[in-house]
């Protein structure tokens, strides 16, 4: 059985005023779903729910996985299928706090399977570690057969919320996948956060302001567009790719100076980045390898790296002028 033939479903969202988490509640709407937004707010904004808030399939609560009574919740919704992407993700703030850390992303975990084991949801769909999880491979792009090796507080949680479900999993039955993405962009990301650095650009670049690359530009990484991630996840909630993860990038590695390049080009801007000290225990390298993700759930990416920029771009030039309101029919027509 294809959880998503049933039509229509009932999806709960974690995280879902967030940037990855508003474009998969919008795809969900899209394709006939009802949605059971969950959000404490502290990052997401309501504002990335506007469209979704007026189509009558959507119901947002303002919940703090930690104390929130998790079981009721899930005993009065009934979700078929339980997407957490509520997760606390800076490295940064991982290290500083690596207690708070662990509270956010697997005790919230093992409360939200705990409600959803008891009232019969069919599978959980958890938003895992990027590049970070993996130990220093000798090859690129990186597949999930790599051992885990965490390099920061943040992924070693992620990747204890992954034991976590597979644990209910194997003990209740509880069905479960991990979407492992590369590195994210598109419209509605937080050019403030630490993995945002496309929105960042883009942002300053439209502003007239001073943009910075870390190290001489030569550390690289894999850009996925959103929408392309947001189709993983959507595919993972089918009865495939139980109990396993799946590593969601383009396997193209782009330097930070390439990727400067091609934001300035866009915007029509000198591409005139200052140089700043590389940050301590910055990966020099990072792709990951989308094979398995092919194989069993018949996901590839779909938007390449110009366009989505060019998306991005978009989403910003609007925002600056006022008009928040940058288009998922722009990114729904892409994926």
């Amino acid at each position: 059985m294809n959880y998503l033939r049933k039509e229509p479903i009932k999806a709960l969202v974690t995280g879902s005023a967030d940037f990855i988490g508003s474009h998969l509640v919008d795809y969900l709407i899209a394709q006939g779903h009802e949605v059971i937004a969950l959000d404490d707010l502290s990052h997401g904004r309501l504002s990335n729910l506007s469209a979704a808030l007026h189509s009558g399939r959507l119901k947002f609560l303002h919940v703090d996985l930690l104390s929130a009574d998790l079981d009721a919740l899930v005993a009065q919704y009934r979700p078929d299928v339980i997407f957490h992407l509520g997760a606390q993700i800076d490295v940064r703030t991982s290290v500083e706090n690596p207690v708070r850390d662990a509270e956010a992303n697997i005790l919230a975990t093992i409360r939200l399977a705990e409600a959803a084991r008891k009232h019969g949801v069919h599978k959980v769909v958890l938003t895992s570690s990027d590049g970070t999880l993996y130990s220093r491979p000798g090859e690129f792009p990186v597949g999930e057969g790599v051992p885990v090796d965490p390099h920061s507080s943040s992924a070693a949680s992620k990747y204890a919320a992954e034991v976590y479900l597979n644990t209910f999993r194997n003990l209740y039955g509880l069905d479960c996948s991990h979407i492992a993405p590369a590195n994210v962009y598109g419209p509605r990301q937080n050019p403030d956060g630490e993995a945002g650095v496309v929105a960042t650009f883009a942002q300053r670049l439209l502003a007239g302001e001073t943009t910075h690359v870390y190290g001489d530009g030569s550390h690289t990484r894999d850009y996925v567009y959103v929408g392309d991630v947001v189709r993983a996840l959507y595919l993972a909630a089918g009865k495939r790719g139980s109990g396993m993860r799946f590593n969601i990038g383009t396997g193209v590695e782009t330097t930070d100076r390439q990727l400067h390049t091609l934001v300035a080009e866009t915007i029509g801007v000198p591409d005139e980045p200052d140089f700043l000290p590389a940050g301590l225990g910055d990966l020099p390298r990072s792709a990951l390898s989308s094979g398995l993700a092919h194989r069993e759930l018949g996901w590839q990416p779909l938007v390449p790296l110009r366009e989505g920029i060019r998306l991005t771009v978009e989403h910003f030039h609007k925002a600056q002028s006022k008009f928040d309101t940058v288009s998922t029919h722009a990114w729904k027509v892409q994926i």
